[in-house]
């Protein structure tokens, strides 16, 4: 008799948290457009500020859980010290753009097993907001510099579909060491992003043809056992045909 695994109370935890962690980037990010795009002045760019790291402490909040309820801590921790690093760094000013990558993999972590296999809508759906993340990110990083060509958001969108394609025409390019990290990230981001559009494409495939396997490995289990019955009734059809001969035969 087969026993089903009940998840850990880790899974459990991740599974419940993931939707509302989803919210709660999607808040950070609405904010943060907010600050880049509308530039309002220094009273609300700063409640804004504090509202985003607000939001960001239910992040940390998420990792600190996960520790706490992993069943091997010290295995776990070593496991996700990449986690642990874009939790806490974002909190040194110079690299509160990390926090970004926070909200990306949140939105992944919650709408990847829902659309994952839909391979169009997974492809669209990352692109969109990696391309949209990186923009914020440079335009922040570029805008108020000297020398820096990504002064609009239409050119730091520009040059971020230019860089997540490896098209990098050369017109636009970061001058800041952040932007150059945002230009970093993004290249690595649209790489993985090809990555599990393709694992994701090629396990759809392998899943779909072991599905058509076990079919026709059903289907010939259910002829060869259909053609057994068959023989066991010509058998029992033909026994007693014998035994219906002998009996006349007894008879005469």
């Amino acid at each position: 008799m087969s026993t089903v695994t009940q998840p850990s109370t880790l899974q459990q935890w991740e599974k419940r948290s993931e939707w509302p962690l989803a919210g709660i980037a999607l808040l950070f990010l609405a904010t943060y457009s907010v600050q880049v795009l509308a530039q309002p002045g220094p009273h609300v760019d700063s409640v804004l500020e504090w509202v985003n790291t607000a939001l960001y402490l239910a992040f940390l909040g998420d990792y600190v859980m996960r520790l706490t309820l992993a069943d091997h801590r010290g295995r776990w921790f070593v496991r996700h010290l990449p986690d642990l690093a874009i939790v806490v760094l974002p909190f040194l000013r110079p690299l509160r753009l990390l926090r970004l990558v926070v909200l990306i993999t949140a939105m992944h972590r919650a709408a990847g097993d829902a659309i994952r296999g839909r391979v169009a809508m997974y492809t669209v759906g990352g692109s969109v907001l990696l391309i949209y993340v990186a923009s914020l990110a440079v335009l922040d990083a570029e805008r108020e510099q000297p020398g820096s060509a990504i002064t609009s958001f239409g050119k730091a969108l520009w040059w971020a579909i230019t860089t997540v394609t490896t098209v990098g025409y050369g017109d636009l390019a970061p001058v800041t060491t952040t932007g150059r990290v945002v230009a970093a990230l993004l290249m690595i981001g649209g790489i993985s992003l090809l990555g599990i559009v393709t694992a994701t494409l090629a396990s759809w495939i392998v899943q779909r043809v072991a599905e058509e396997d076990t079919a026709n490995q059903a289907a010939t289990a259910a002829q060869i056992e259909a053609l057994r019955a068959e023989v066991r009734r010509l058998y029992e059809a033909q026994r007693a045909n014998g035994s219906t001969a002998r009996h006349a035969t007894d008879r005469d």
